[in-house]
């Protein structure tokens, strides 16, 4: 519990709205107090300077906390409407709570919120999660083998650093000690599970549905203020919670160029008229737990980042109102246009090879955005990545032409396996630079659609809804050529005048899955 002061340095004894953050992240450690520690879950000093309790909370499981880590399970989130209760009913609380967090804290600020505490009054998750097998964990129905053991592991990590273990051994020891026994419990088996396809884990069911906010977002009835990233690693998701809860609660949505360690600082900001991510909170929180007209009811509904065109712009929604589908068609010539293709078009074949896509932006993606921190072009520039992959063009743009959205890629494709993965890959090609957009990933086998569930536009589908089921699936075999429409995650971006589309084919994409 972190207190504002007065000029004395005393604890101010009027009772104040509390911002609440629950964090896996051993997040009350005093050394995280500070930015890079908000992140994890330490206080963040600016909100407390004005005015605001911070409680920090490390989940079940993690940190100093007691018991067993099941990421986000049942008990986990029954365990998040006790502590507003809990805060409720201290003497410095005015009963007023807001809920922030960044990653797995924002996720915690989603559900907590979904629970409809008539104490939560507002939210402002940054980069939360919407669907856990879809987003991440089973993209396309491949098991993700970047960031997730890189995750398990610094949860593991953190929950071993308690620092009541030196300070007070009678207590800190023992919860240490189940921390490193829920590590056999938990982590490894989810692993070893969904590596051995375990159909409990490797297959969309009840595990993921109740660690997917995106089942219960309709729910929430509080001011949410949704921060996501053009390549964060919950990029799918982040403008979909904003469309869930939009309907029947104040909502804003702000995506910048941002993988998920840039976006939880908001790198780059101020900019384009877009305030530091302290300042958009602070004023969250001042009109909606305070009470004071301070205009975040008026901040844009939608905020993004144009890849392209280097700057933010503004629209009234998610999806853009203005926005249309278009298809476009892959040529045998390798050509990339709006017109049919004819028969006898030529195929085209690619290798299957698995590390394929190791240096690109997926790699900085799917490492949180580590990677990025080594300045290689490959991780900005599709070329190496795309050198043995089928690669289709379009002409030079006439105009410039503004993509803003999911993209579907329907194609046609046989494999000398019994089963086969489609990388899918979309670039802005400018002379020799492939700037990479944003990408896909689909499993052949696992290429059945709900189309209830799936999303149009104009009459086309652009966003494939996949049920990777056990049941769903569907035999490729050897010489056989099926349809396999790939997801491919939003993004907003301008192709210039004279400048291509690409979209680039291959068999793997490593960081992915």
């Amino acid at each position: 519990v972190t207190q504002p002061a007065d000029a004395s340095g005393n604890a101010i004894t009027e009772k104040l709205p509390t911002v609440l953050i629950q964090t896996s992240y051993n997040g009350g450690a005093d050394s995280f107090a500070g930015s890079v520690g908000a992140a994890l879950g330490g206080a963040d000093p600016y909100i407390v300077q004005h005015g605001y309790v911070t409680v920090v909370v490390d989940v079940r499981g993690t940190g100093q906390s007691q018991g067993v880590w099941e990421a986000f399970g049942a008990t986990e989130q029954s365990d998040y409407g006790n502590v507003v209760n809990w805060v409720t009913q201290q003497s410095w609380s005015n009963g007023v709570i807001g809920l922030y967090g960044v990653s797995y804290l924002g996720i915690t600020a989603v559900i907590t919120a979904a629970q409809d505490h008539p104490a939560v009054k507002a939210a402002f998750p940054i980069v939360p999660i919407g669907d856990g097998y879809r987003d991440i964990v089973f993209t396309g129905g491949q098991i993700n083998p970047t960031f997730i053991p890189i995750w398990l592991g610094l949860v593991s990590v953190l929950g071993l650093t308690d620092p009541t273990a030196v300070t007070d051994p009678q207590t800190g020891i023992p919860i240490v000690l189940s921390h490193i026994l829920n590590v056999t419990a938990f982590q490894l088996p989810t692993i070893l599970n969904g590596l051995a396809g375990t159909p409990a884990t490797a297959y969309d069911g009840d595990f993921w549905a109740i660690r997917s906010p995106l089942e219960n977002d309709g729910k929430i009835n509080v001011p949410t203020f949704v921060v996501g990233g053009l390549h964060d690693l919950f990029q799918r998701s982040e403008p979909t919670t904003y469309e869930e809860i939009k309907t029947h609660a104040t909502t804003k949505l702000l995506i910048g160029p941002w993988t998920h360690l840039e976006a939880a600082t908001g790198s780059g900001l101020p900019v384009d008229g877009v305030p530091v991510l302290d300042h958009i909170e602070l004023q969250w929180f001042d009109q909606y737990l305070k009470g004071m007209s301070v205009g975040a009811d008026q901040l844009p509904n939608v905020t993004q980042y144009v890849s392209g065109y280097g700057h933010y712009v503004t629209s009234t929604d998610w999806p853009n109102p203005q926005a249309q589908a278009q298809k476009l068609y892959l040529h045998g010539d390798k050509s990339l246009s709006t017109t049919a293709p004819v028969a006898g078009e030529a195929s085209n074949s690619v290798a299957q090879e698995p590390l394929n896509g190791l240096c690109s932006i997926s790699t900085d993606q799917w490492t949180a955005g580590i990677t990025g921190y080594i300045p290689l072009p490959c991780q900005t520039d599709d070329s190496v990545a795309e050198l043995t992959d089928v690669v289709y063009e379009t002409a030079p743009m006439a105009e410039d032409t503004y993509l803003n959205g999911p993209i579907e890629a329907d194609v046609w494709m046989s494999t000398t396996a019994s089963d086969a993965g489609l990388s899918v890959r979309v670039d802005d090609v400018s002379g020799s630079t492939v700037t990479a957009l944003t990408n896909g990933l689909q499993t052949a086998s696992l290429r059945a659609v709900d189309p209830t569930r799936s999303r149009y536009l104009n009459g086309l589908m652009i966003q494939p809804w996949h049920p990777f089921t056990q049941a769903s699936v569907q035999a490729v075999g050897s010489g056989n050529a099926v349809l396999v429409p790939v997801e491919i995650f939003t993004t907003s971006g301008m192709i210039a005048k004279g400048h291509s589309l690409r979209i680039a084919i291959g068999a793997s994409g490593l960081p992915h899955g």
